[in-house]
């Protein structure tokens, strides 16, 4: 007895970006030690890598175990471009060769796009990716970054094939199914050609179909079918080949039948194919529609611009520009790339980004943003941001990472479409058998047996998700809802509750001083005074003071110390100032003064912020600050409201002021006075079915922490990437605009999976014949064809719709 030859352990050297120390090191370690079927392992804390041997574990293990212990692992990600899957089995068996090996964590193979999406490995190449792919048979090369390029047009071809299948098809069908039709044609034409010659040039014909247009359905399927691993193109290789077979004995070698059986499909044969690529040819041209949002995008900027080179205007292919580069901008023209405004006053159409009509107003100093429109104004800018690294880039890399997401609903998806193709041939074996024992003969069964394999559709099965995640990915992208991962389109239709930050989301963020009252010192003194101790804060509130501070000469501060929540400490002039709300007056032993509080008091009452001002221990000033409201704030709590949703307020602010504006907005629930860390259980208490609307760094933590979290596409940085969806705008209707479109890609995936799992239960049964003893139909192949070929253009016709959603 020999034993199986042991699996070579797999080599692998990671990159730990938050290994700082020895300790960091150890700690990782013993994370790693404890995971079974590691061995080798080394954990450098100079150069951050762990080495390591996968003697039975995986690199999603590994990758787990890592993000468990608090050190996640810097892992590459590959995207590919695959041609030849034409079904879920054919995405499926890609997706699961990939993650099959031990140094891929992760593989998103999208039918819809043709494209993948691999992290792995440090030490596995992109190009080897690309092998692994291509040796299954589909043929895959490597997308470098920035926007991935588009793709050769599948539907012309597709529709040429069409075309010459139909063409040689023609005749087939006329001379077969004519006599049917009108039994004179069928005595003139027998009259005027034998029924041998007749039934030859048919087979010559049908056979130029099948090697010809048809060749690719058996250049695929029968390899795969070879492999074990059949799929979509195996069954049609195998229905019209069959058909095909069986015709050819019939005409070359009838004594080899009854006669009984002696019948010919080759218009069968031929059928099958032509209707087949019609169906494809169909659905190449609606999946084309389909990624038009990511086409558009593209095209948004000029492939020229006007560069000025030693001051003199000069025609330069947009490519060539580098950041600091000067460009003239004309009235009218896009704007190629990411800048900064030099010279000129006018106003920029920013629709492609926010989805907000008006134009906005800008003057040098401001910055541009390339696919943007500008006004009648003549405007220089210089460059800031070039390639994969202007916003535009940004946003085609986001919407494409959403449109090749796998949401859990696919999961189900996966497990049938797995045995699907096996369990189709498996009831085509059967239903031949079946009609073999009790059929009238042998033609019936193989009439049969060739239907239950055509109209078999696990193509349909495969585009209901991706499709509509493609469509409606891109849909949001139009209204300004960009979906940084695919899976927060499936979570936002669950939504219950929506939590959003005030200050910045509800709110325009830019707070003004409304109000000053003083006691004992004047308020130009109290208001230079505070200017002075907040001139380098950026908190919104110094921003405010310091506008109405323009102009006045300020002294410098020394010892300025900010307290989260509380304001802060300096001293300016000799003088101990204390700013902040009442708990830092009260937390510094200072006693708040009656009348600058009864001021505070009815100033919170209407939605301001009081801030307080302590010279050497004593309250002398109070300052009202008001946030206006964002115009669309109240209509889109009013249309949360009418989708059945609960909102809430969640704010750092005083009570007072936040219960103000809640009650303003109408909101359900208003908390206030919360610190991030308050946030964050408030967001947790919520559960997954929760949403939060923040724009600060304040609210990563609960952005992150929320079912879904969707950060306001005006806020930081580390707002957006801690939120699974951006609003490119400040417009809160966003949020309704994004749920809107959650619900209604769910609802069309939905329908797509009706359409194709009821399509398959209803009529597999019938194209193996069970309404016949019933006195029912035997279903032709013909038709079979044509119903699994709509079947596919049914599903990617309806995520279409999707274009007109929000």
């Amino acid at each position: 007895m020999t034993s199986s030859p042991r699996t070579e352990p797999t080599h692998l050297d990671l990159t730990i970006p938050g290994i700082t120390c020895g300790a960091c090191a150890g700690r990782v370690t013993r994370a790693l030690d404890a995971l079974p079927g590691i061995r080798d392992l080394t954990v450098n804390p100079v150069t951050k890598q762990a080495h390591l041997a996968l003697d039975g574990a995986t690199l999603p293990q590994v990758r787990q175990t890592l993000i468990d212990a608090g050190y996640p692992a810097d892992l590459p990600a590959t995207r590919l471009t695959i041609t030849g899957m034409s079904c879920a089995s054919c995405s499926g068996r890609v997706a699961r060769t990939l993650s099959a090996r031990p140094d891929v964590a992760d593989a998103q193979v999208n039918l819809a796009t043709g494209r993948a999406l691999v992290t792995h490995a440090p030490g596995l190449t992109p190009h080897a990716l690309a092998r692994i792919v291509s040796d299954l048979g589909y043929p895959s090369t490597v997308l470098t970054d920035g926007p991935a390029p588009l793709p050769v047009d599948e539907a012309q071809a597709l529709r040429r094939a069409f075309v010459i299948a139909a063409l040689l098809t023609l005749p087939v069908f006329v001379a077969e199914m004519g006599g049917h039709l009108i039994p004179a044609f069928h005595h003139w034409l027998h009259g005027l050609i034998p029924m041998q010659a007749l039934w030859l040039m048919q087979m010559a014909l049908v056979l130029a179909v099948l090697a010809g247009p048809g060749g690719r359905f058996f250049t695929t399927g029968i390899p795969a079918l070879l492999r074990g691993t059949p799929e979509m193109n195996s069954l049609v290789a195998l229905g019209a080949g069959t058909a095909f077979a069986f015709s050819v004995v019939v005409t070359l070698a009838p004594g080899l039948l009854p006669p009984a059986s002696r019948q010919v499909w080759f218009e069968a044969a031929a059928v099958i194919v032509t209707l087949i690529l019609m169906g494809r040819w169909l659905e190449a041209r609606a999946k084309g529609q389909a990624g038009a949002a990511i086409r558009a995008l593209i095209d948004l900027t000029p492939d020229h611009v006007t560069a000025l080179q030693d001051g003199q205007p000069v025609r330069r292919a947009a490519a060539d520009l580098r950041p600091g580069d000067l460009v003239q901008l004309s009235p009218g023209e896009r704007v190629a790339l990411d800048g900064i405004l030099t010279e000129g006053h006018g106003a920029i159409d920013e629709s492609m980004l926010s989805g907000e009509p008006m134009p906005v107003a800008k003057a040098p100093g401001d910055a541009v943003t390339g696919g943007t429109v500008n006004g009648a104004s003549a405007l220089t800018y210089r460059v800031k941001a070039t390639g994969a690294d202007t916003v535009l880039s940004r946003i085609i890399a986001i919407v494409e990472q959403a449109q090749a997401a796998r949401l859990p609903v696919q999961a189900l998806v996966d497990r049938v479409t797995r045995i699907f193709v096996p369990v189709v041939m498996a009831l085509a074996v059967l239903t031949f058998a079946l009609w073999l024992a009790f059929g009238p003969d042998l033609a019936h069964a193989v009439v049969a047996a060739v239907s239950v394999l055509i109209i078999a559709c696990p193509c349909a099965m495969g585009l209901a998700v991706p499709v509509s995640i493609m469509v409606g990915s891109g849909r949001g992208a139009q209204l300004g809802v960009l979906f940084r991962r695919g899976e927060a389109l499936q979570r936002l239709a669950r939504a219950r509750i929506v939590g959003f930050d005030k200050t910045g989301t509800l709110t325009e963020g830019r707070p003004r001083v409304t109000e000053i009252w003083t006691t004992g010192i004047p308020q130009d003194a109290a208001l230079r005074l505070t200017a002075a101790a907040e001139a380098r804060s950026e908190h919104p509130l110094a921003t405010a003071i310091l506008s109405r501070a323009a102009g006045i000469a300020l002294p410098p501060a020394q010892g300025m110390t900010a307290a989260p929540g509380r304001g802060l400490t300096a001293t300016v002039e000799g003088h101990a100032l204390r700013i902040g709300n009442r708990a830092a007056l009260t937390e510094a032993g200072i006693t708040p003064d009656p009348a600058l509080m009864a001021h505070a008091n009815a100033a919170a009452d209407q939605g301001a912020t009081p801030v307080h001002l302590a010279v050497d221990g004593t309250h002398v000033a109070t300052f009202a600050l008001a946030d206006p409201l964002r115009p669309q704030s109240a209509a889109a709590i009013a249309a949360l409201h009418r989708m059945g949703l609960g909102t809430a307020m969640l704010s750092g602010d005083l009570p007072a002021t936040a219960q103000a504006v809640g009650a303003r907005l109408g909101m359900t629930r208003i908390e206030a006075g919360l610190t991030p860390a308050d946030k964050l259980d408030r967001i947790r208490a919520m559960g997954p079915d929760s949403v939060f609307v923040g724009d600060g760094i304040n609210d990563a933590p609960a952005l992150a922490a929320a079912g879904t979290g969707i950060a306001i596409g005006t806020g930081t940085d580390i707002a957006i990437e801690s939120a699974d969806a951006v609003l490119m705008s400040g417009d809160p209707q966003g949020v309704v605009r994004a749920i809107g479109l959650s619900r209604a890609v769910m609802r069309n995936i939905r329908q797509n999976l009706f359409w194709a799992f009821a399509y398959n239960i209803a009529l597999i049964p019938v194209a193996m014949g069970l309404l016949v003893p019933f006195g029912g139909p035997q279903l032709s192949p013909m038709l079979g064809a044509g119903a699994m070929a709509l079947s596919s253009v049914f599903v990617v016709g309806n995520a279409l719709r999707l274009r007109r959603a929000g």
